[in-house]
């Protein structure tokens, strides 16, 4: 890992402004113009928006919802989701998928339900407009989340989690 950014913008954020439950191509293509700047400006601070043999890696969220839908499967299974490698074309495909589908439809999608329904397509907007600044033939997802990174960095920090070659 070069460098890393945390954005003041997120799905709740992009949900709130151009809307979660009814979203039109016109909204949508808003939300990935309000992100692809700030991803932009990342990629170009960094020098980070090119390079051979690189791809993307998407934790938790957005690309474990793309996933199960991918996957098509009848309820989310983190074991089938966690470490599934996608190209750019199956994720265009499920995005260009869940875009048509009605706010209904999203709530009753057994890898979407009633919690992410409206956060949903903001998540594929803004993963859009990183696909967009760092355009990678291949997503590597990643069920594991930040916040469990971050609890097991507090544990070994704390003494109370080792590598199990320590233990």
């Amino acid at each position: 890992m070069r460098d890393w950014v945390s954005l003041p913008l997120g799905v709740v954020t992009l949900a709130e402004r151009h809307g979660g439950e009814r979203v039109t191509a016109e909204s949508f293509a808003a939300m990935i113009g309000e992100a692809e700047p700030a991803i932009a400006e990342f990629a170009v601070r960094t020098g980070t928006n090119g390079g051979h043999g690189m791809h993307l890696l998407g934790t938790s969220g957005t690309v474990t919802t793309i996933a199960g839908v991918y996957l098509k499967l009848e309820r989310y299974d983190r074991k089938r989701v966690d470490g599934l490698w996608l190209d750019a074309r199956q994720i265009t495909e499920v995005v260009e998928q869940l875009a048509r589908t009605s706010y209904a439809e999203r709530v009753g999608h057994p890898c979407i339900g009633a919690e992410r329904a409206d956060l949903v397509l903001a998540g594929c907007a803004i993963l859009e407009a990183i696909r967009r600044v760092f355009p990678y033939e291949r997503l590597r997802v990643a069920d594991r989340g930040l916040r469990e990174g971050m609890l097991i960095e507090l544990m070994r920090a704390d003494g109370a989690w080792a590598p199990r070659a320590a233990q």
